[in-house]
């Protein structure tokens, strides 16, 4: 089968499956989703692989357990994320000619998390490399507790069980099997659209605020208008 070639043949998904197995697998799974390291990580195309392998029996599997045990490496790999970003981010990042990070950046970081926390906890599991370090960022912006745990446990839930029972729902069909690398292409692009929308949403509202700061207060922009002509 040809899998997803975007990157070196030791990124490609059959080879980590056929090397490291599943436990592999839920290693790859833990440091993409909170480890600085594990930015470069074939995340989605692994997990689609590996479902469609076991419902393929090419892997051997159980596909329930294989589910439960991915969810639980993303949900703990984001933790992980979060605490080393919390405890260790600070100190690492709080000068503001950091080469690696700006203090403006960490107040930058707080208040995108204060207004799309929970969204983007969620959306940015989907999103290669985002997914990485949107974790660290939140511990670095002291993102509540509370909030970041629910969400990463949803985000978790939704990006493990969903691409690999994805992987096995289409596993028995020859057009994926021949076609894999767009879909996986395509999964990729479908999952930027909700943060795309979410983006120009903000920027709509940026732009209005904007407009309406520069109103005179308490005069209509009719009455401005008359003023001119006079």
């Amino acid at each position: 089968m040809t899998t997803l070639a975007l990157g070196p043949s030791w990124l490609d998904p059959d080879y980590l499956l056929n090397t490291f197995g599943i436990w592999g697998l839920l290693a790859i799974v833990f440091a993409e989703s909170g480890l600085l390291i594990g930015f470069f990580l074939p995340g989605d195309s692994l997990l689609f692989t590996t479902g469609l392998l076991i419902t393929t029996k090419q892997l051997d599997f159980p596909l329930w357990l294989c589910v439960v045990l991915v969810c639980v490496a993303a949900i703990l790999g984001d933790q992980a994320g979060y605490l080393f970003g919390k405890k260790v981010g600070p100190s690492l990042f709080n000068r503001p000619d950091s080469k690696l990070f700006k203090q403006e950046n960490v107040v930058k970081a707080h208040d995108f998390f204060e207004k799309y926390g929970p969204k983007s906890l969620v959306l940015a599991r989907f999103v290669p490399i985002v997914r990485t370090f949107t974790p660290i960022i939140a511990g670095v912006s002291g993102m509540k507790y509370r909030s970041f745990i629910t969400f990463n446990i949803i985000g978790g839930v939704l990006w493990g069980a969903g691409v690999t029972m994805l992987g096995a729902w289409l596993g028995n069909i020859e057009f994926v099997h021949k076609n894999i690398e767009a879909i996986l292409i395509l999964i990729v692009l479908i999952s930027v659209v909700p943060i795309a929308i979410e983006f120009l949403r903000a920027r709509s509202k940026s732009k209005k605020a904007a407009a309406a700061e520069g109103d005179t207060p308490g005069e209509s922009p009719a009455s401005r208008g008359r003023h001119a002509k006079r």
